[in-house]
């Protein structure tokens, strides 16, 4: 049987950023996830100059043979809308990645001890340590492989009434010829919202990638909201006419009330699986390496002693780090939906609107400063 300081099970964003760090820490690390990487994760994957800050990343390093697309302006309306405004920024605000390209960067440079292509079959706790797969033995573990990680269903059998988004997305290379007939252009976001602004759908050119996708709170209206998009899209020359795809789902929780319970006695969850996505946008990326990185300096600060109190500051960091004040909180559940049909389109109208509260304070999140600082 294989032993380490900590089993981290998930080697997505939330898992080797959690590894990097306790490795630079000296810990002991082995990431274990049923993939092989790199793997095909789609996702309209754009990252904000905070996670490269909080990643410690070598921009020029990733770049060399990746997808990296500056992105320096936005196009924002209503699906079948009669128009969009468009937001300008003189710098990038946002870098254009590919999930299959970004993760296993991360992966490689995680240091950890990887056992890939292993599915977790088995969880069990044995004294103070953890035994998984009856094949390696743990002091700490983090569950960091999504939604439906193992580990976050062995610490939460059930929780009901979670707002959980569902969504479709496919990615895929385009033709020169395809690239040339489009309207969308490299370096500007198309975010089109669903009318009763319980959803929205993207379009988003990486270089000589596209990616289009459209999540929602109601996983019922899903595949007509998505049929609706894709209409829409191809009316309006966003996407090629005749290219036809196959949907790639998943599902996230977002960062509101009731949550997953995050951590118990030697055991911590990160990411998705904690369901830290952004209640406003449903962007993950960022909520996880910087709850991996939280979860890595408790495990470090707790200096071998893994009980339930020495692990809490955690619960205290993440719960500070992405709370949704109860205001916005009672305004999306009560207020806003009962005024989307009107409020809407007067909204995504506005310029200063669009870029100062939707950009910038919900997708963007500008004000916000990287964890790193």
């Amino acid at each position: 049987m294989e032993t380490c300081e900590v089993l981290i099970v998930g080697g997505g964003p939330a898992g080797s950023s959690c590894a990097r760090q306790l490795g630079q820490a000296g810990l002991d690390v082995i990431i274990m996830d049923r993939a092989v990487f790199p793997r095909d994760k789609v996702c309209a994957g754009w990252i904000t100059p905070q996670v490269i800050a909080d990643l410690d990343m070598d921009v020029a390093d990733y770049r060399r043979g990746r997808t990296f697309q500056p992105i320096t302006g936005f196009r924002t309306g209503l699906i079948g809308g009669p128009g969009e405004t468009e937001t300008v920024y003189t710098d990038p605000v946002s870098f254009g990645i590919r999930r299959c390209e970004f993760d296993h960067y991360l992966l490689q440079r995680s240091g950890a001890r990887l056992r890939c292509d292993s599915e977790v079959s088995s969880i069990r706790r044995d004294g103070v340590q953890w035994v998984v797969n009856d094949s390696v033995r743990a002091a700490v573990l983090v569950g960091a492989g999504g939604h439906f990680c193992p580990v976050a269903r062995w610490l939460n059998p059930a929780i009901e009434g979670a707002p959980l988004v569902v969504a479709q997305e496919v990615e895929f290379r385009l033709e020169p010829e395809e690239a040339a007939s489009l309207t969308t252009a490299p370096g500007t976001a198309e975010l089109s919202f669903c009318r009763d602004l319980k959803g929205y759908g993207w379009c988003f050119r990486k270089e000589h990638y596209i990616n289009v996708g459209l999540g929602r709170l109601d996983r019922h209206s899903l595949p007509k909201a998505s049929a609706e998009f894709v209409a829409f899209l191809r009316a309006r020359r966003k996407v090629p006419a005749g290219r036809a795809w196959r949907w790639r789902g998943h599902a996230y929780l977002v960062a509101e009330p009731p949550r997953r319970r995050a951590l118990g006695a030697g055991v911590m969850l990160v990411g998705d699986a904690a369901g830290l996505a952004y209640s406003q946008s449903g962007e993950g990326i960022r909520p996880a390496i910087e709850s991996g990185l939280l979860a890595a300096s408790t495990i470090v600060e707790a200096k071998g002693r893994y009980t339930f109190e020495r692990l809490a500051p955690y619960e205290q960091r993440l719960r500070e780090r992405f709370r949704v004040p109860p205001v916005p909180r009672l305004l999306a559940r009560t207020i806003l939906p009962s005024l989307a049909p009107t409020l809407a389109p007067w909204v995504l109208d506005r310029p200063w609107l669009v870029r100062n509260l939707l950009l910038d304070r919900w997708f963007l999140r500008a004000r916000e400063p990287a964890l790193a600082a």
